[in-house]
C-alpha cells in the first residue's frame, strides 16, 4: 500500500471518529424536546455530554487538517464547491457550543428554551448536512478540468444525496438516544429506550434503502461487507435497545456508523470526488495527493500522535462514565 492510499484510510478513520461520537452529541441535542419534559430533564441531557462534546468535535478539525495536508486538490475542490453546506455547518456548531456554554446563565425560562432551541437546530443542521455531503462525495459532483465544482446548492440537493441525509439525521438520533438511556435513570431512561424503539424501526427502513442504493448505483466488494456489517449491527442494536441492554445496542450502533463510513469510502476509493459529468475531471488518489516527503513527515507524525489521543478520549470517557441522575441535578440546583 503506498503512501496516498494509506493516508486515504486514515481519513476515512478520522471521519469514522468524528460521525462515532459527535453523531451520538447530535441525537442527544436533537432528543431534547422529545425527552425533556422539564428543565431538569433537559439538565439531565446536555449534563451525559457535557465533558465531553468539545472533544468530540476536535475529530472534524484534525480529519480537516489531515485532508488539507495529504489530498490538498480534494480539500480545494469540496470546500470551494460546498462552502455553503460548510459554512451551514460550521455556524450550527458555534451556535450549539455557544448554547452549552450560555444556556444556564440565567434562571429565566425564555433564556433557556431559546439557547435549547439552538441545540436542537445545531444538532439536527450538521446531522442531515454531512449525510448529503458525503452522499455526493461519493455519488460525484460536475467539475471542470481544472477540478472546481460547476454546480451549484440545488445540484447537492438531489434525492440521493437528500435520502443520505435523512439516514445520518435519523441515525445519529437514534444513536444519541440509546446514549441518553445508558447514561441516565429511571423514567427519562425509559423514554429514552421507547423512543429509541420507535426511532430505530424507522432508521432501518431509511438506512436499508439508502445503503441499498449506493450499493447498486455505486458498489463494490468491500462496500457490500461494511454495509452487511453495519445492516446487522443496526439490527442487532435495535434488538438489544428493545431488551434494554443500553451499553451492548449503543456499542453495536457505534459500530453501525464505523462500518456505514467505511462502507461509503469503499464506493469511493480510488476516487477521492468523482465528476459526475465527465470521469476525466474527477479527482482521484493518485492526482489529489500531496508530495511523498509531506505524507512521509505526516506519516511519522500520525504514528506518535494518534495513539495518546485515543488514550486520552479513552480516559476521559472512563472519567465521565457513570450516569446522570436527576437527583445529582436538583441537588446542584441548591
Amino acid at each position: 500500500m503506498d503512501l496516498a492510499t494509506l493516508w486515504f484510510w486514515i481519513v476515512a478513520f478520522l471521519f469514522v471518529g468524528y460521525f462515532v461520537l459527535d453523531g451520538f452529541d447530535f441525537g442527544v441535542g436533537m432528543s431534547l424536546p422529545f425527552l425533556g419534559r422539564d428543565d431538569t430533564d433537559r439538565r439531565v441531557l446536555i449534563n451525559t455530554i457535557g465533558p465531553v462534546w468539545d472533544l468530540n468535535e476536535t475529530w472534524v478539525i484534525v480529519a480537516g487538517a489531515a485532508l488539507f495536508a495529504s489530498f490538498p486538490e480534494w480539500y480545494a475542490t469540496l470546500f470551494s464547491g460546498f462552502y455553503l453546506a460548510l459554512l451551514l455547518i460550521l455556524l450550527a456548531l458555534i451556535a450549539r457550543g455557544v448554547s452549552f456554554e450560555y444556556r444556564h446563565k440565567r434562571p429565566d425560562s425564555k433564556w433557556k428554551a431559546w439557547f435549547d432551541g439552538m441545540i436542537v437546530v445545531g444538532s439536527a443542521v450538521p446531522a442531515l448536512l454531512w449525510g448529503v455531503a458525503f452522499a455526493n462525495i461519493v455519488a460525484g459532483v460536475p467539475l471542470d478540468a481544472d477540478h472546481n465544482f460547476t454546480g451549484n446548492l440545488f445540484t447537492l440537493l438531489n434525492p440521493y444525496a437528500l435520502l443520505g441525509g435523512l439516514t445520518t439525521l435519523l441515525l445519529f438520533f437514534t444513536h444519541g438516544v440509546v446514549f441518553a438511556s445508558l447514561k441516565t435513570d429511571g423514567e427519562l431512561r425509559e423514554r429514552a429506550r421507547r423512543l429509541a424503539t420507535r426511532s430505530g424501526l424507522i432508521t432501518i427502513v431509511v438506512a436499508a434503502s439508502f445503503l441499498l442504493w449506493t450499493g447498486l448505483a455505486f458498489g463494490t466488494l468491500w462496500f457490500w461487507i461494511f454495509a452487511a456489517v453495519a445492516a446487522f449491527a443496526l439490527i442487532g442494536g435495535w434488538l438489544m435497545n428493545l431488551r434494554g441492554s443500553e451499553g451492548i445496542a449503543f456499542t453495536l450502533l457505534a459500530v453501525t456508523v464505523a462500518t456505514a463510513v467505511l462502507a461509503l469510502f469503499s464506493a469511493l476509493f480510488p476516487d477521492v470526488m468523482p465528476a459526475s459529468n465527465d470521469p476525466a475531471n474527477s479527482l482521484t488518489i493518485e492526482n489529489a495527493s500531496s508530495t511523498e516527503y509531506t505524507l512521509t513527515v505526516m506519516t511519522w507524525v500520525a504514528v506518535f500522535t494518534l495513539p495518546i489521543v485515543l488514550l486520552y478520549q479513552g480516559w476521559t470517557y472512563w472519567v465521565f462514565r457513570k450516569r446522570v441522575t436527576r437527583s445529582s441535578i436538583e441537588a446542584a440546583a441548591h
